[in-house]
C-alpha cells in the first residue's frame, strides 16, 4: 500500500468550510432494536439459551444521525416511523439528540421497523431487520422534505435500509445543491448506476465490498469499486482500521484494539462521525482517523447508540491511548 497527501472532499460545485456550523442531512431508516445477548452466536437451526434481553433505539439512518449530532453536526433527518408506541419512542429519542425532524413521517396503520439482534460474549453480532414503515418512504416525500432546505456546504448521508427511489431522490437533490454525498451500502445490494454517476463517497465493511466488488481480495475489490464509482471508497476492517482507496492512492487508516462489548453500532458511528467531520471541512484522511477512534469508543458499551461518543469523548480516548 502507498500513502499520499490528504485532500479535501468535494461534492457538486462547493466544498465544506470550517467557519460555518456543520450541516448533515441523513435520509434513512428508523428501527427499534430487540437484542439478545448470548454466550455464542447460534448456528443455522440451533437454539442458544442462557442470554439476556434488552431493547434499544436503532435503524442505520437514525443511528448515523445520532452519531453525527453527538459529534457536533447540525443534523436534519428524513425517514418514516409507524403510528405505534415504538415510533413515538423513536421520535422522542431523536429529538433528545437535537436532531431536526420535520422530515420524519408517521405512517398510519404501519409498524415501525424492527431489528432482531443477537450479540455473543465477544461482541460479534447477527442482525435481521423487518423494515415496516421504512418501506413506505418514497421519492416524492423525500423531495418534499428537502425542498428549499438543502444548502451547501453540507453532507448528505444515506444507507440502503431504504428503497432505491427515495435514495436516488435524496442524492439528486443533494448533488444539485452542491452537497457532498456519503453512501453506506448496507445491507449490500447492487448500487444504481444513477447513484454512482454522482460520485458519492462509499463507506462499507469487508463483507459488503466483497459483494459489490469484482472478486479477489478486499483491496482488489475496493479498487474495482472505486474505478466504477470514480470516487473514494472506504472499507472498515474492525480493530485493524479502514482501507481508503482514493483515486490511485490506497491507504490503511489504523484502528484501535479495545475489549469490545458490542460491535452493533460501530459502522454507523464511523459513517456519522465521518459525515460530521467532512461537513466541518476536514480532509477525508483526517476524518477517517477520527472516525476510527470514535468507532473504538462505541464498542465499549452495549447498544448501537449508547456508546456513540462526543468529540470530547474521542479526544479523551486518544489521549489515553496515545
Amino acid at each position: 500500500m502507498t500513502g499520499g497527501t490528504s485532500s479535501a472532499v468535494t461534492g457538486g460545485t462547493s466544498s465544506a468550510a470550517t467557519d460555518v456550523t456543520p450541516r448533515v442531512i441523513v435520509v434513512g431508516s428508523v428501527n427499534e432494536d430487540l437484542v439478545a445477548h448470548v454466550p455464542r452466536l447460534p448456528r443455522p437451526s440451533e437454539t442458544v439459551t442462557g442470554g439476556t434481553f434488552s431493547r434499544h433505539h436503532g435503524g442505520k439512518g437514525a443511528n448515523q444521525a445520532v452519531a453525527a449530532a453527538r459529534f457536533g453536526a447540525s443534523v436534519r433527518f428524513v425517514g418514516a416511523v409507524g403510528d405505534d408506541e415504538m415510533g413515538l419512542a423513536a421520535r422522542r429519542a431523536l429529538e433528545s439528540e437535537g436532531i431536526e425532524l420535520s422530515g420524519l413521517q408517521v405512517v398510519q396503520g404501519t409498524p415501525t421497523g424492527v431489528a432482531l439482534i443477537t450479540v455473543e460474549d465477544g461482541g460479534e453480532n447477527q442482525i435481521a431487520v423487518t423494515p415496516g414503515a421504512n418501506r413506505r418512504l418514497d421519492g416524492a416525500s423525500v423531495r418534499e422534505s428537502l425542498a428549499g432546505r438543502v444548502r451547501s456546504p453540507g453532507v448528505l448521508l444515506v444507507n440502503l435500509e431504504i428503497a432505491d427511489e427515495p435514495l436516488l431522490e435524496a442524492a439528486a437533490v443533494a448533488h444539485a445543491a452542491g452537497l457532498i454525498i456519503v453512501v453506506n451500502p448496507a445491507p449490500a445490494r447492487d448500487l444504481p448506476g444513477a447513484l454512482l454517476d454522482l460520485r458519492p463517497v462509499l463507506v462499507l465493511n469487508q463483507g459488503e465490498v466483497e459483494q459489490l466488488g469484482e472478486g479477489g481480495d478486499i483491496e482488489s475489490s475496493a479498487m474495482a469499486l472505486a474505478r466504477r464509482s470514480r470516487a473514494p471508497v472506504i472499507v472498515t476492517l474492525g480493530p485493524k482500521g479502514a482501507l481508503l482507496v482514493d483515486g490511485g492512492r490506497v491507504q490503511l487508516v489504523p484502528g484501535h484494539q479495545v475489549d469490545a462489548v458490542d460491535t452493533t453500532g460501530a459502522g454507523d458511528t464511523v459513517c456519522g462521525v465521518l459525515a460530521a467531520e467532512i461537513a466541518a471541512g476536514g480532509t477525508l484522511d483526517a476524518a477517517m482517523r477520527t472516525a476510527m477512534a470514535a468507532a473504538a469508543c462505541s464498542v465499549l458499551v452495549a447498544g448501537a447508540r449508547e456508546g456513540m461518543p462526543s468529540r470530547s469523548d474521542v479526544q479523551a480516548f486518544l489521549t489515553a491511548h496515545s
